[in-house]
């Protein structure tokens, strides 16, 4: 009775695995929309059935016994023998050529597997497609875990109504709104509140379904602003469903009785986790009182059969799990006491500053990027421990040494902004040791020059200066010295700034922690470059690169490659800095270091420069303006080297004039960071989005502009696939891909692009491969490469 919403990629792949198995079941937690999604299914497939396409529903079922009869009931078997017995069920299916459709399965989980093991030795042209919380475990079946509905993206923010309105929840709540309200509509005004709606929902169909209900009364502000309370809430649904359908309670109340005691226990106590959590920490924080550890693994393995818990993507081999919030909030209101919750989170938050400090001890070394990797997916986590330890007494130093701990987690995961937060609150709850705020003195200092933020280094400097010598403490006061010898490089003053890290650097050699020693000898053989110093600044930075070697460390190499990348540009060797900062760029790549990308394609933009190729030049000067428009700092850490960038823009805004260099600009800019950092490294084709309009490339890459000429021609998938001679899911797939870069739903919208670029001549696949527009955009300049 309504639309369908979304949902392209699940059909696409249910299909797919239907065509090669005969027992396909969809799972997921309750209103994640799995019924839907095989109704939708069985009504695209049901011309391949001969004898049609059946959809049993069992939610209402009260008992395991009435399984079979309501299987034939609803297959319109009028045969009193089948009325109990699976086998002769079967028996009366043999021959036909049908799908059948089971949907809710959980609840009579054991006999629908035997009725269905049974159909289907006995029925070899039947095929079944169920719905159930958890599989139903028998030989051949093929699993398919459901989903929420994709949410906008939170990290870049919202861009445009155009972009928010492609989220499949946002067009979910957009049409069920409409059917309350007619006029409804996503706006500039309303977009941001309509986003928070989703996302706290979850993307899940039916609490989406439910909240827009409520706009008969409220509007989305007042809707966002009480969802804390959504168990009470959305409580609206049709009186036509069942009951556990109505509410999003029920809805929940359904899964929890599902499980054991056992499994209800590990629910709500894994409701501390904000986010993810792995198996280890799963062990650590919910075992006891109840739960021996080495029960936990069964008790996760029968949350996640049951879709309580879904599976997340492997890092590094470690599976982890996610709670949807709203089950996470239901289980939570379930934990007995404020006492339970309170010890909760004291396990909790005592779990992620051990896991800090574990980092910080291997952020050297070849466990370098597992752990970078980690803490970028414990991050919700790790803000939760600290919002605790800051505002529970008696926990404020574990909160200035988690914060402290987390420095590189800091940087390398682009959270400049929260770490000096969490610095400032640690600094401001005067807890610890005083070698504890000592530290969180030199880290909050680092952070502030990464944001340019000259005036607060200052200040914290001095503050560790005189708490160093106070205490005494070199180790400190060489810290506070290296720091120092940051701050003189910003100001212009690297003569002192390389007497101050030639004081620091003995007595990092002499503790023996190869971390400040690596970055005190990038910052020096930098500083010696900047002084025209060339044997200095490489035998620095080789002695750096010796270091990174012998411990296997990635990231530090990684900025050493970069600076001396700089030195051997300043000398005039292109080739050797081209392949310096190329590697650079590679190894922040793979450690998601946004900012290390950032400064090393702004280099790669200084030697293109050099080689005058203008175009390339500006348009990898634009990939970097939105970091550093974000950071609020030109040249994040390494403001000093900002006549390097002046000197550029300048070259290359008089080579192309100035309309054509603020085009090339743009273009950067609009390159998505993928993208960018594959044009940077030179990988293949990289166009900026908007495709050929903006620059005469397409954003499609050669095949899926083939493909996208043949969904213009009207062919199916499988045409497709014959055609080109590759498997029809592997053409379904660049489908799904063209979808995606064009900002499309149907394939309709691909065939009206398709001709609208052939009217303006340049089809989707006019673009060049590597850097040939680039090239010819030289030559229109008058440059010439060297």
């Amino acid at each position: 009775m309504t639309s369908f919403v979304g949902r392209r990629h699940e059909v696409a792949e249910v299909r797919q695995l239907l065509s090669a198995s005969r027992m396909v079941t969809l799972t997921g937690t309750g209103g994640v929309g799995k019924t839907r999604l095989a109704l939708r299914v069985g009504q695209e497939v049901r011309r391949a059935f001969r004898d049609g396409v059946w959809l049993v529903e069992l939610a209402a079922l009260t008992c395991p016994s009435s399984l079979v009869p309501a299987v034939a009931e609803a297959l319109e078997i009028r045969d009193d023998c089948t009325a109990s017995r699976p086998a002769a069920l079967a028996e009366r299916l043999r021959g036909k050529q049908a799908l059948i459709i089971l949907d809710n399965c959980e609840h009579v989980l054991d006999s629908c597997a035997v009725l269905v093991e049974t159909v289907l030795r006995s029925a070899p042209e039947v095929r079944v497609l169920a719905t159930s919380r958890q599989p139903l475990a028998i030989p051949g079946e093929q699993t398919v875990a459901v989903p929420p509905l994709s949410l906008p993206c939170q990290q870049d923010g919202i861009r445009s109504v155009k972009e928010l309105t492609q989220a499949e929840a946002v067009r979910l709540f957009t049409e069920r709104a409409r059917a309350v309200i007619p006029s409804f509509a996503v706006t500039d005004g309303n977009g941001e509140v309509v986003c928070g709606i989703v996302r706290r929902l979850d993307g899940l169909p039916l609490a989406i379904e439910l909240a827009a209900v409520r706009l008969r009364a409220l509007s989305p502000r007042q809707l966002l602003d009480r969802l804390d309370d959504r168990f009470r809430l959305l409580n609206g649904g049709s009186k036509a469903v069942l009951p556990r359908h109505r509410t999003l309670q029920a809805l929940i109340d359904w899964s929890y009785a599902l499980c054991s005691d056992k499994e209800r226990l590990l629910w709500q106590r894994a409701s501390v986790f904000a986010g993810c959590l792995d198996l280890e920490a799963a062990e650590a924080v919910c075992c006891g009182d109840g739960i021996a550890r080495e029960e936990v693994i069964d008790l996760v393995i029968g949350l996640v059969d049951k879709s309580v818990l879904m599976r997340e993507d492997l890092c590094e081999g470690v599976v982890r799990y996610r709670m949807l919030d709203t089950v996470r909030a239901f289980g939570w209101e379930r934990v007995e006491s404020d006492r339970g919750r309170e010890a909760l989170r004291a396990r909790h938050g005592g779990y992620y500053r051990r896991l800090a400090a574990r980092a910080r001890a291997n952020m050297f070394g070849p466990e370098q990027l597992v752990w970078f990797r980690r803490l970028q997916g414990e991050h919700t986590n790790l803000r939760a421990a600290l919002e605790w330890s800051f505002t529970t007494a008696g926990q404020g130093r574990d909160g200035v040494l988690l914060a402290t701990d987390l420095l590189y987690h800091w940087i390398t995961s682009y959270y400049l902004a929260e770490g000096r937060y969490w610095l400032g609150r640690a600094l401001e709850s005067q807890a610890g040791q005083p070698a504890d705020r000592g530290r969180a003195l030199w880290a909050a200092t680092w952070l502030a020059l990464l944001q340019g933020d000259v005036q607060a280094a200052y200040a914290l400097l001095e503050e560790g200066h005189r708490l160093a010598e106070r205490l005494e403490d070199e180790p400190l006061l060489a810290y506070m010295r290296m720091y120092s010898g940051m701050v003189a490089m910003w100001d212009g003053r690297s003569g002192e700034a390389i007497a101050r890290y030639r004081q620091a650097l003995p007595r990092f050699r002499s503790m023996g922690d190869p971390v400040p020693l690596a970055l005190g000898l990038l910052r020096l053989a930098l500083a010696h470059s900047n002084q025209g110093e060339a044997e200095q600044a490489v035998a620095a930075a080789e002695e750096g690169l010796a270091l990174c070697e012998a411990g296997q460390d990635r990231w530090h190499r990684s900025y050493t490659m970069m600076v001396l990348g700089i030195e051997l540009w300043r000398q005039g060797d292109l080739e050797r800095a081209t392949e310096l900062e190329r590697r650079s760029l590679d190894v922040n790549r793979s450690l998601g270091d946004v900012l290390g990308e950032a400064i090393t394609i702004e280099v790669l933009a200084w030697i293109a420069g050099s080689r005058r190729q203008y175009q390339r030049a500006a348009r990898l000067l634009g990939v970097v303006t939105g970091v550093w428009g974000m950071v609020g700092a030109p040249l994040s850490g390494y403001g000093h080297l900002a006549e390097y960038h002046d000197a550029c823009v300048r070259r290359a805004r008089e080579a192309l004039g100035c309309a054509a260099y603020e085009a090339a600009l743009r273009r950067g800019a609009g390159m998505e960071r993928g993208e960018a950092v594959a044009y940077a490294l030179r990988e293949g084709r990289a166009a900026p989005r908007g495709g050929a309009a903006d620059s005469g490339a397409g954003p499609l890459t050669r095949r899926e502009a083939q493909i996208a000429r043949l969904v213009a021609q009207g062919m199916t998938n499988k045409e497709i696939a014959a055609s080109l001679v590759i498997a029809q899911r592997t053409a379904e797939g660049h489908i799904e891909h063209i979808l995606t870069k064009l900002g499309f739903t149907s394939r309709a919208q691909i065939a009206v692009w398709v001709g609208e670029q052939g009217r303006a001549g340049a089809g989707p696949d006019s673009g060049d491969s590597g850097d040939s527009g680039d090239a010819v955009e030289e030559r229109r300049a008058g440059g010439a490469v060297s």
